[in-house]
């Protein structure tokens, strides 16, 4: 009879988070197993290796990536604004994910690398059909520096801050440069 699929999100769950808190090298099979609540055994009935965990997780990435994007083309504000406005880290599945992932390019995991690439490429396209191409790649750098920035400053989960008048700050100068 197979397994629950809850006891597989649990396990990609304790892997994301791991991931998020100690990296790569550290997430092993028995780290994850222990943080799901897991037995080893359990955990390789799912994921019969970390490679597998990738896999997965990296899809988990895709769907956030595909929502995000479709959601900043229907975006009434307009792409850029979308953008800057949802590059601040709210703990959402989408941050989680993408720090995860962020996590395993950092160790050149081949496959990660080229996902981000593309959810960048679907990024551009958006913001070069809403400020024109040159602009699109400092809008991308703004909201890149956001996100980075309040990760290095105060980390997941930390308090917020005066992140708020820098947003409004950046979407400011994205109009006045619009003009």
């Amino acid at each position: 009879m197979p397994r629950k699929p809850v006891a597989r999100e649990a396990v990609l769950d304790a892997f994301e988070s791991l991931l998020i808190e100690v990296g790569e090298r550290a997430a092993t099979l028995d780290a994850v197993a222990r943080r799901a609540g897991v037995s080893k055994g359990g955990l390789l009935y799912h994921f019969p290796t970390k490679e597998a965990m990738i896999t997965v997780l990296l899809e988990r990435l895709d769907r956030h990536l595909a929502a995000d994007v479709a959601a900043m083309a229907a975006a009434p504000e307009g792409a850029a604004a979308y953008f800057i406005k949802s590059s601040v880290w709210a703990d959402t599945p989408m941050d989680r994910v993408f720090v995860a992932a962020t996590r395993l390019a950092e160790v050149a995991h081949e496959e990660t690398q080229r996902r981000f690439a593309a959810g960048q490429a679907s990024w551009l396209e958006l913001l070069a059909a809403d400020v024109g191409p040159a602009m699109a790649k400092a809008v991308l750098y703004m909201g890149d520096g956001l996100y980075f920035n309040a990760m290095l400053g105060r980390g997941p989960g930390g308090p917020p801050g005066a992140i708020e008048a820098e947003v409004e700050s950046l979407l400011a100068a994205v109009e006045r440069l619009r003009d």
